[in-house]
């Protein structure tokens, strides 16, 4: 039987979409719940007790998956790098496929972690499948599903059913995972003060959803843009590349994301009256993406401005700007960053006429036709 998903309390009320997207915008706000209860079953999981005690923190470890779950798996091999101080890589499952030795050579990993939230994505079961096959390296599985064929051949498996969507695209279920990894993490690393962060990370973020989720959704609807850009630096990057993905999901439309930095090496030639640049601002590059703000500010742009907190320069060159506001250190305000460009998205949708809950062309899983025999091989150029 399925778990009942923790339900949104306080803030914006989700009767406030009425029909289209209305399981999307519930399903966002209740993040800061669905985060309280991943914090229960972390506390209360046996099972997790023992992952703790099997991964190793001298081995390198790499993360597999597709889709948005590869983006949250490159966020995740960030942060455990840098808290870890061991390798931690991630590819996409379709790489290790087709260049399975490439991909375990050069990423040196004695165990890996396989997402997928549908448990069903074809690709990750079949590279779950060649792991087992050949080569002799530790898996965990992660999905959101109770019954998933990756139990078949994952050593181990995280299961977050509390955490996943009616809708179709991630929204709880990426944040979720991220914040399981990152307890996980402080776990491993005895980073008590990352952990005490995190607690006070659900109340706060429902603060925040209160005071800037309707700031967001108004500012999605009143205007119409041609292109639209995510810009991040560091770990920031990849919740870039998971925010383009959320809008062209959720809203048909085309986005492009970059390093914050990159952006002027090239793509800002895109910048005009028409375009809606996002910037994810980091704690290390803030100084110099505030000047890049200004700059493509003056080229005509409209830019939405994500900071832990505002300066005057930002205020003057953001057409929004929405603050963070927290004393947390910045990987545990990650979760938080995902949320506005996942609002973002959504508002640009249904403006757009669309149901963000139910996008074209695509389903909840990627399920391909069965294959016989191993995966093709990368032909030579």
């Amino acid at each position: 039987m399925k778990e009942k998903a923790p339900r949104a309390r306080g803030g914006p009320s989700a009767s406030r979409v009425a029909g289209q997207g209305r399981e999307t915008f519930e399903e966002i706000l209740s993040q800061p719940a669905t985060w309280t209860e991943t914090a229960r079953r972390f506390e209360q999981n046996t099972e997790l007790l023992k992952i703790s005690q099997i991964l190793s923190l001298e081995e390198p470890c790499l993360f597999v998956a597709c889709g948005s779950s590869y983006y949250l798996a490159r966020t995740i091999a960030a942060q455990w790098t840098k808290l870890l101080q061991v390798r931690c890589s991630a590819a996409p499952a379709s790489e290790l496929l087709f260049a399975p030795h490439e991909v375990m050579q050069r990423t040196g990993a004695r165990q890996v972690v396989l997402v997928s939230r549908s448990g069903k994505t074809t690709e990750v079961l079949r590279a779950a499948e060649w792991l087992k096959a050949n080569t002799a390296v530790r898996t965990l599985g992660v999905t959101c599903s109770e019954d998933s064929a990756l139990e078949q051949t994952c050593a181990h498996m995280l299961k977050l059913p509390w955490a996943d969507e009616k809708s179709m695209v991630m929204t709880r279920s990426f944040t979720s995972i991220l914040l399981l990894f990152q307890r996980l993490g402080a776990k491993l690393a005895s980073d008590d003060a990352l952990a005490t962060a995190l607690e006070a990370l659900p109340e706060k973020t429902g603060a925040w959803l209160a005071a800037n989720a309707d700031k967001i959704r108004a500012f999605g609807t009143k205007r119409r843009f041609a292109d639209f850009v995510f810009l991040g630096q560091g770990p920031h990057y990849w919740l870039a590349q998971e925010a383009a993905l959320k809008l062209t999901e959720m809203s048909s439309s085309y986005a492009q994301a970059y390093h914050t930095l990159e952006f002027r090496h090239g793509p800002k030639s895109i910048a005009s009256k028409d375009t809606l640049i996002t910037f994810l601002l980091s704690d290390a590059a803030a100084e110099e993406e505030s000047l890049l703000v200004g700059e493509l500010k003056k080229l005509g742009a409209a830019t939405f401005v994500v900071a832990n907190r505002a300066t005057p320069a930002l205020r003057r060159d953001s057409d929004l700007l929405i603050e963070l506001g927290l004393g947390e250190p910045e990987y545990a305000r990650l979760a938080l960053t995902a949320i506005p460009p996942q609002l973002l998205g959504l508002a640009v949708g249904l403006r757009k006429g669309l149901n963000p809950d139910v996008p074209k062309n695509l389903t909840r899983a990627v399920v391909l036709a069965s294959q016989n025999g191993s995966p093709a091989k990368r032909r030579s150029a």
